[in-house]
């Protein structure tokens, strides 16, 4: 299991009430799963809109089951900005 960092972004961090949290997770779906139990609420309806970049890279239309995590890694979390 990989550990790493979340970094949520404009609506997202307001509906996590965190700017970042760990996770420890083998994939991005695996992460996403626990932030959706453990922000039950706004932020699950927040990530349905949101983008993903994993270690920097664009996640796209991937499938999140597909897309591992590194140890020391990153997930950004973007939701669509006004105006972007």
């Amino acid at each position: 299991m990989a550990a790493g960092t979340i970094r949520y972004w404009a609506a997202a961090k307001a509906a996590a009430g965190t700017a970042e949290e760990p996770y420890a997770a083998e994939t991005l779906a695996e992460a996403l799963d626990a932030v959706r139990s453990a922000h039950p609420g706004e932020l699950t309806r927040v990530l349905q809109r949101c983008s993903f970049l994993v270690d920097e890279q664009p996640v796209g239309t991937r499938s999140h089951d597909g897309v591992r995590l590194t140890e020391g890694g990153t997930v950004e979390v973007l939701p669509p900005f006004a105006g972007g």
